[in-house]
């Protein structure tokens, strides 16, 4: 069995000119209160687990201000670093957060508000500045989302944050904030083999603004996996996989979903790797894609997460994926539209969360 010490290293790409991160993202929506619905996480694991991928340079997180209990686990990371029990300092890691105002709030939301939001996040990351705050905005018909964005370029200025980015918008709302002027370095968004509304125009866009596109979902809650070859009904373990059910049937569907796995695992067995490798490496071969975001529940993950970059997947083989995937129909609508109007994918989705901090965990991302 090959050492993790022989693995591969997480590559690396410039999100802002100075401001780099790990291309594979250590996605930590997994860990938030309430996501697993049976097996408990075993933090001590995990803990020990980010050391590890720490060291192997997967050294970006990836978090939320709703993401319950997790900033504050984070920022245990940090504190532990800061007294030097881990394999890096707290000025070599970068932790991504967002600031998700509550739907029943939106039309309210005032400058206080926000800056009292990214305050609670420095005080749980045990940070004094913020490296990426990526806003989300529930309804766009609610006025305001502008406006908020702008508030957060001026808690930019103040030194509250360093980066400013952006998850679940669709280009037309994207251009409208960067054209008010505020300078957004990346734009989140749900990406892979089943759902790949970005390439309708988000991907164009980002290309065209120099804005780099972070994927989740990218494994989609761990459902591409060679365990579920021959696997008639899926119960869900996770609340992600419950969505991405949902995101599986209205893409390939079931039968589908077998023929990909199949698809899958003949070409990971030609480079001596698994099927979540490859379907990671396909997107992230995708214009315009930077990062895509992997969840991270116990150390067993980190071996997996280096051999991302063992290996490069071929012209052909990204080509036979493409073809496979062109002869099934794509999730209707723009990014994140389907989870804004469709009432089967928003009763999944918490959407009053940061008023209530010991309430349940949004549905808004995961890995």
């Amino acid at each position: 069995m090959e050492a993790i010490s022989d693995l591969p290293r997480a590559e690396r790409i410039e999100l802002a000119p100075g401001y780099s991160v790990s291309r594979v993202i250590n996605g930590c929506w997994q860990l938030s209160d309430g996501h697993a619905l049976d097996a408990p996480i075993d933090f001590d694991d995990v803990m020990h687990a980010f050391f590890e991928l720490i060291d192997h340079g997967f050294t970006t997180f990836d978090c939320g201000d709703i993401y319950t209990g997790v900033e504050e686990f984070l920022g245990t990371l940090v504190a532990r670093l800061k007294r030097g029990e881990g394999p890096a300092s707290a000025d070599d890691i970068q932790i991504h957060t967002k600031y998700v105002p509550d739907l029943d709030i939106l039309a309210d939301v005032t400058f206080n508000h926000t800056e009292s939001i990214i305050d609670r996040s420095l005080r749980r990351l045990n940070r004094d500045a913020l490296d990426l705050v990526q806003f989300h905005w529930w309804d766009y018909n609610v006025p305001g989302y502008v406006e908020v964005a702008l508030d957060l370029l001026k808690l930019k200025e103040k030194g509250k944050i360093r980066n400013i980015g952006v998850t679940n918008f669709d280009a037309p709302h994207l251009k409208e904030i960067v054209d008010a002027g505020v300078p957004i370095v990346s734009c989140q968004s749900q990406y892979s083999l089943f759902d790949r509304r970005p390439e309708l125009a988000l991907s164009k866009y980002c290309e065209g603004a120099n804005i780099k596109h972070v994927c989740y979902g990218t494994l989609a809650g761990g459902l591409l996996a060679k365990r579920w070859e021959g696997v008639g009904a899926i119960k869900p373990e996770t609340r992600s996989q419950v969505k991405y059910l949902q995101v599986l049937e209205d893409s390939v569907g079931y039968e589908g979903y077998q023929k990909l796995l199949e698809l899958l695992e003949k070409i990971a067995s030609h480079y001596g790797v698994s099927v979540s490798h490859i379907a990671t490496k396909y997107i992230l071969g995708r214009p315009s894609v930077a990062c895509t975001i992997v969840g991270v529940r116990n150390s067993h993950h980190v071996a997996d997460n280096c051999k991302i970059f063992g290996f490069e997947l071929s012209p052909e083989d990204e080509a036979a994926i493409t073809a496979f995937l062109n002869g099934y129909p794509r999730l209707q609508g723009d990014c994140y539209t389907l989870e804004r109007e469709s009432p089967r994918y928003k009763n999944i989705i918490h959407m009053n969360v940061n008023e209530e901090e010991q309430g349940g965990n949004d549905a808004l991302a995961s890995e």
